[in-house]
């Protein structure tokens, strides 16, 4: 008769690839209309003049131009402030 008890189950063993988040086009770099910015889960970076923002907020280009990078205050439901960035095409 054995005498260790049955091992049971796994349960993380689950892996999925990663969603490749993260700045796609840097400041002062060159973009085209519809180009993706950033790619983002929840809104950790603000789209500015010339962004657009998409449903899974995703920011692209409105236009063609030069990306920047700016940081801003931005006042939250509380009225407590929170440094963000925020991306703009010129």
């Amino acid at each position: 008769m054995s005498h260790v008890k049955a091992g049971g189950t796994a349960k993380n063993v689950h892996d999925s690839p990663g969603q490749r988040l993260g700045v796609k086009l840097y400041g002062g770099q060159k973009v085209k209309t519809g180009q993706v910015i950033v790619r983002q889960v929840g809104m950790t970076k603000r789209s500015g003049e010339g962004t657009f923002i998409s449903k899974n907020f995703t920011i692209h280009a409105a236009r063609d131009g030069v990306v920047s990078f700016t940081k801003k205050k931005v006042k939250s439901f509380t009225g407590k402030s929170h440094p963000r960035v925020e991306v703009s095409v010129k």
